[in-house]
């Protein structure tokens, strides 16, 4: 049975010593060195690779870390019952630079926590179950623990969830999407405006397959660059320079 939060909450982080492989060199993380004096998100999952993990629970943390140090985290940490190569592996396919991923390798910290479970009907052995828990100076503050019934629940460890707890007014702000060309002035001057009035975007540039015909069958334009802000088309580099700048101070 899994512990409930009320039984978590106030209490301290397991203190465990981690086996990572930042920079491909053996590094010992200690519980201290992650969240001593810090105020610390951390969201646990069942394994890298794993598909709510990789579609879901993975990618919104990282699109809402800059809001979420923006109400005062200073780490987003990602834990699972999988080593270092594993974990390693899992970042550089995710494009997830704001979440530093810590492989719980011998599942210390997650017995610690109480969330250790039984995966073998899935070949997995000892696994995490779902959780999330904001954590300051190594007590926790705040815990949110998936429902324990058959199956991967993924119902109340989001980063949604987790930034409404932290702060229920945040600004969200809409995903912003370039179209790009590969040496475009134009797109480069985009990019800048966007930047400058510091202002998060994805760029899917014409050498990731994106030509002129799939530009123009999505946005109906022939120039470069487009770009799309919460699923609305916004234009070429004058248009974005324009959105960008009126979104400054915001």
């Amino acid at each position: 049975m899994l512990p409930t939060a009320e039984a978590l909450e106030g209490k301290p982080v397991p203190r465990v010593t981690f086996k990572a492989r930042p920079g491909d060199q053996w590094q010992d993380l200690h519980t201290d060195e992650l969240f001593k004096g810090k105020t610390v998100v951390v969201f646990a999952l069942p394994g890298a690779f794993t598909p709510t993990c990789s579609s879901s629970h993975l990618p919104r943390y990282n699109e809402l870390a800059p809001v979420l140090r923006q109400n005062g985290v200073d780490e987003i940490l990602c834990i699972s019952v999988n080593d270092a190569f594993v974990m390693n592996h899992w970042k550089a396919g995710q494009d997830a630079a704001h979440i530093t991923f810590i492989p719980d390798g011998n599942g210390d910290f997650t017995e610690g926590m109480g969330m250790l479970v039984d995966k073998r009907d899935l070949g997995f052995g000892k696994r995490s179950w779902r959780y999330a828990m904001l954590v300051k100076d190594g007590m926790i503050d705040k815990i949110f623990i998936e429902p324990e019934r058959e199956g991967d629940p993924f119902e109340v460890s989001d980063a949604d969830t987790m930034l409404r707890h932290i702060n229920p007014d945040a600004e969200i702000p809409e995903p912003v999407i370039m179209f790009s060309r590969p040496g475009c002035p134009h797109c480069a001057r985009a990019k800048a405006a966007l930047r400058e009035n510091g202002i998060a975007f994805t760029d899917i540039s014409e050498d990731q397959r994106i030509t002129t015909n799939v530009l123009r069958g999505l946005t109906g334009k022939l120039t470069w660059p487009q770009v799309f802000v919460g699923g609305r088309l916004v234009g070429g580099a004058d248009d974005v320079v324009a959105f960008a700048n009126s979104r400054q101070g915001r």
